[in-house]
């Protein structure tokens, strides 16, 4: 699938949150779950700065989010609208995260992720260095992935 790539608008903020919402529901979790995790993929206004969606031509089909934080990159979200997981979004995404995590200076890019995306990351080359606790789901434990950027 061919994807063009562009920052988020402040217009967006619902359709894109709602986009993170049907991505995550993707790997079969209910209602409930989906609703305890809604206020963290939420993006506000403020977020949308560092936001990059993309486009197949006619919709988004993703978006990803890269902060920096004590030195490194963090991989805040990624997410691909369902009907366009397998394509090569998510690829794209994510090679745009590890530029710009570049680009700034970091050393490693930390990915906190879904313990099903969690694969994926390690395809592309993250390694595993621990877990986290979710900030939705007390008493979850989400796997900590690390992207060496350049050693240092």
């Amino acid at each position: 699938m061919a994807v063009s790539l562009r920052p988020a608008r402040a217009e967006e903020a619902p359709a894109l949150s709602a986009l993170c919402l049907r991505s995550k529901g993707h790997w079969g979790y209910d209602e409930v779950f989906l609703e305890a995790c809604r206020e963290e993929l939420t993006l506000s206004l403020d977020e949308l700065d560092s936001v990059v969606v993309a486009e197949d031509g006619v919709e988004v089909v993703g978006l990803a989010q890269v902060l920096f934080e004590d030195g490194d990159a963090v991989l805040e979200k990624l997410f691909v609208d369902p009907s366009a997981i397998g394509c090569g979004v998510g690829r794209r995404l994510f090679d745009w995260a590890v530029e710009v995590a570049r680009s700034g200076a970091a050393t490693r890019m930390v990915i906190d992720a879904d313990p099903d995306a969690a694969p994926i990351y390690r395809a592309m080359g993250a390694i595993d260095a621990g877990g986290v606790p979710s900030a939705s789901i007390p008493g979850r434990v989400l796997p900590r992935l690390v992207f060496v950027l350049r050693e240092g």
